[in-house]
This record gives C-alpha cells, structure tokens and sequence, in this order.
C-alpha cells in the first residue's frame, strides 16, 4: 500500500507544528492500515502526541507508513491483538533496531509499547520492550513524555531509572526473576529505588474517547466511533474487558457524547458506539432520543455489543431505521448453573424477550456469544445451550439467528485466570455446530488452536520469548509452537503447563509484581465464590 492512503483521511484533531528539537517519534500499530486506523486507542494516542509541539509523530503499520525519522528517539507499539507480536518483530527489524532490550545502546531509540495485551500480561513480550505503559494513555502518555525530556541526553540506563518512577510505567529489564523447580520463586526490583509493584492506571473523568480521524481506508468504513462506557459493571469471572478496566465508567452525555456525535456528523453519516456494555449507561435513552431526531435521519448507527436484557423493542427500532440489520448479544451458555458460576446475571426468559423485541423492532438478525469449555462445564450444559437456541428460533420465527462461540481462555487480573483450557474443548465446538446446524442455526467457531495460542501468551512468562522468536519463522499454527517448545525443551515448562493446568493460588503469577485494579486476595475470593 502506498503512503497516499493518508490522503484520504479527514482529522478531527489539529495537529501542532513540531518545535525545532522535538523528540522524533515513531508510532506503530503492528498490523495492516486497515486495521489499525480502525482502532479507538491507537488513533487517540497517536492523535494525543500529534497535538503536542515537543513531539514529531510518524505512524507506521505493516503495509505503509508517514515519512520516518531517521534517528528515532522513540518507537511506540500499540498492541490489540497476542499474535500480532510476530509483526512488532518484523518492524523492529524493518527499523533496524535490535529486537531483544538487552542489546540495544544508547544510539538505538526506546521501544514502548501499550493497550490491552500488554497492560494485562506484558510478560512473554517483556524482553522486546524498554518500557511498558500499563493502562489508560490520558493519565500515562503526558506523564510519559514529560519524564522522558528530563532525560532525554542522558545515557540509557538513568533514562530507564527514571521513567520507572512515574506511576504505571514498568521497565521489565529493571525487574529479576528467579525460578525454582521449572516455577516463578520470586519477581523483584534490581534494587531499593525502583517501586517493588506497578499499578495499572485508571482515568477516571468522565469525557471518554472518540475518533480523530475517519478514512474509507478503515476497516469500518468512514466510521465516527464514540466510547460510550469503559469497563462493564457485570463483572463475569472470565472477563479481561471488565476486570481489567475497572471500575464502570460512563461518558458525560452534555459534555463528552453530545458534542462528540455532533463532531463527528460534520465529516461522516456513520457513528458507532462503543463500550462492552453500551446500554448499561444510565442516560442511553436520552441518548437515543438525540440521535432519532429528524435532522439525523440519513445516520447510520452502529452498536456494539449490548447487555441482553436492555434488548427492547424501541432500541431494535431505532437500529432498523438507522441502517443496522443485526444485533450482537452475549449469553456464554444455555446453561443456568453455567451462568451462575461464570457471575453471568441472565435468565433463558431474558435471552428469548431479547430476540422476540429485536424481530418486533424490525431487525433481521442476532448473533449471540457463546463459549465452550468454561469451567465445571459439563455435556449436559451444551445440550441447554442447544436447547435454548431451539426455544430462541421457535420465539421468533423468521430471525436469523447466529452463534459465535469461543473457547474459554484464562486471563490474567480475572478470578479464573488461575483455571486451565479445557482440552474436551475442541470436540464440544463441533458437537455444537453439528447440533445447531441440523436446527438451521448458523454456527461460527473460534479456532481451537488459536484459543491455545491465545491462552499460552495470555499466561506465559519471560521464558517464552525465546519461544516467540523461534515460531515467528515456523509460522503460527499451534504445530508451530509445539516444535518451539521441543527446540528449547528443559529451558521452560512444557505448553501443558502454561495451557491447560489448573494453577494453585499458591503460585507466584508473571505478572504478580504488576496491579490491576483488584489485588490478588480479592481475585482469589471472587474465584472461591464462584467455587465454593
């Protein structure tokens, strides 16, 4: 893809004129344009070093990129996505900038990295990076930044001593850990002066992020996107997109929502709102009172996933006239007591209103979110799960009905990222999409083994990143890592052990020195009421 890609976005930001010694800055998303302009958090960030006149910021991505600096102070990852480590590799290299921390000099720049992946779990990523910044880029980036001028010609050593002092920012490599018998023993500061724990950040205003730019290049085409909510306040035990984020947080419909959409209306007809519980927001009527006035009657509207019993016939309605044909519900199983042990607050009743109100409201289909091998789950769970797909259709005939199902994958900062990967998993994806697909539902499954991968980095500790250099070059099937883990045999647990196990509380977790937002001791009781 060539750089004229940039042509065609339309800013909702000005970006500042550079100072003759700002700090030429690289800021990548390690995937395709497509993608990464479509994500909320790298356009924000990029947008946030744009506006600042210390800062010259160039982005760049696997298939194009802006006029590069060519002696980098900076190189920033934003990371959404666990494989996409293969390609912050390949840029590394692309850079010409050593791909381990260890060997790089004062001459290279600082590699630093943020978002989802590596705000829950930096570990099997820590030795690519000089710095990790854990949490939300409003309170960390400024403070980032600001830091990083007070050292910026000091050699790079004191740099790192010095940005490991601001809150939320860790630097791995100022950090030992020592094994014992195959486990972690201990994960400690190399010394008194750097803090002995991280905390994640949290912003807590109440202005929330949307678009800076929007481009028909995106994946979303021409998409205006508004967060609506951050975190979700129903806290299912599994859950990175609640535990993580904690707590609820909702945006200002008069200061922050309101003038927002309005921004966005001045470049495109198409807005989305974000949040992984949209219509938990206690003014999301008044909300959609706004966006249904006459005056937006060409807008198309877009919603992520909604809590499913907000599903009323009103919403489905305002959807249908705005261009949407589907909804997206997340119901996890069919199965009560699955629900109940996952602290999922649903009731079939609630999953069937949802689908009859969606049709009613003139909506042609619902997709619902399920998963397999959650723990304790039995066969007689899949069957309700089935059972209750039979009842949804039978409700609402002529509703295409839609399941997307994944394996159940332990996430670090959540009550049951002390479970395993449940290795009946794979059979129970197609002993559904057997039973389902004889219904006339249509039935979409994660893949088995990418839920293995996914759980091996979501789990992993620093001796993966051998590992992670070895399959880059295998490719990334999990025949890939298999072979990897052969190769480097007696260095590291075997992959049963990051995947499949069920760990004891007693064990020390990688990421035991980094806080999230709910200490360990409170995890472990939100766990012992799920299992006790």
């Amino acid at each position: 893809m060539t750089a004229s890609v940039f042509l065609s976005e339309r800013l909702l930001f000005t970006p500042a004129t550079p100072d003759a010694d700002a700090i030429p800055t690289i800021f990548a998303f390690p995937n395709e344009y497509s993608v990464g302009i479509t994500s909320l958090g790298y356009q924000v960030v990029w947008a946030t070093l744009a506006m600042r006149s210390d800062v010259q910021v160039s982005r760049l991505f696997t298939d194009t990129h802006e006029h590069l600096p060519r002696n980098p102070e900076l190189v920033g990852f934003s990371m959404s996505w666990e494989l996409d480590y293969v390609n912050i590799l390949q840029l590394l290299e692309f850079l010409k900038i050593p791909i381990r921390a260890s060997a790089r000099s004062d001459k290279d720049p600082l590699i630093f990295g943020g978002g989802p992946v590596l705000t829950a779990n930096p570990e099997p990523f820590a030795d690519f990076f000089d710095v990790i910044l854990l949490g939300d880029g409003e309170n960390l980036l400024g403070n980032f930044i600001e830091a990083y001028q007070d050292v910026r010609y000091c050699e790079r050593l004191p740099q790192l001593r010095r940005l490991a002092q601001v809150p939320g920012v860790y630097v791995p490599s100022l950090y030992q850990v020592e094994y014992e018998s195959g486990f972690i023993k201990s994960i400690e500061p190399i010394d008194g002066e750097i803090p002995s724990l991280v905390e994640k950040q949290t912003y807590r205003g109440n202005v929330l992020s949307a678009s800076t730019v929007v481009t028909p290049q995106a994946a979303w085409e021409n998409i205006y996107m508004v967060e609506v909510v951050r975190s979700c306040p129903e806290m299912c035990r599994f859950c990175l997109a609640s535990y993580l984020t904690l707590p609820f947080r909702t945006a200002s419909l008069e200061d922050s929502l309101i003038p927002a959409i309005e921004r966005g209306l001045t470049v495109t007809d198409r807005i989305g709102l974000l949040g992984a519980s949209v219509t938990q927001h206690p003014e999301f009527d008044t909300l959609l009172d706004y966006i249904i006035q006459p005056k937006y009657d060409g807008v198309r509207l877009s919603i992520a996933s909604v809590r499913t019993n907000t599903v009323t016939v009103k919403l489905a309605k305002i959807l249908a006239q705005r261009d949407t044909r589907s909804l997206t519900i997340a119901v996890e199983s069919g199965s009560p007591r699955l629900r109940q042990f996952i602290n999922k607050k649903l009731n079939n009743d609630e999953i069937i209103q949802a689908a009859v109100n969606a049709l009613a409201g003139g909506l042609s289909n619902l997709k619902l979110y399920g998963m397999v091998g959650i723990p304790s789950e039995e066969p007689a769970d899949l069957e309700q799960t089935v059972a209750m797909m039979r009842e949804i259709k039978k409700a609402a005939p002529g509703l295409r009905l839609t399941m997307g199902c994944s394996t159940f994958v332990p996430k670090a900062h959540t009550p049951f990222q002390w479970f395993g990967v449940n290795p009946q998993a794979e059979k129970r994806l197609k002993w559904l999409q057997k039973q389902l697909s004889s219904q006339g539902i249509e039935f979409r499954p994660e893949s088995y083994n990418w839920s293995v991968i996914q759980a091996l980095l979501s789990r992993g500790d620093r001796r993966l990143s051998h590992l992670l250099e070895l399959t880059r070059h295998y490719g990334d099937s999990q025949g890939s890592y298999r072979r990897a883990f052969k190769e480097l045999r007696g260095t590291l647990p075997d992959l049963d052990f990051y995947v499949h196990t069920n760990w004891s509380t007693d064990l020390v977790l990688p990421w035991s020195h980094l806080q999230g937002p709910i200490p360990q001791a409170t995890l472990q009781k939100h766990l012992a009421s799920a299992t006790g």
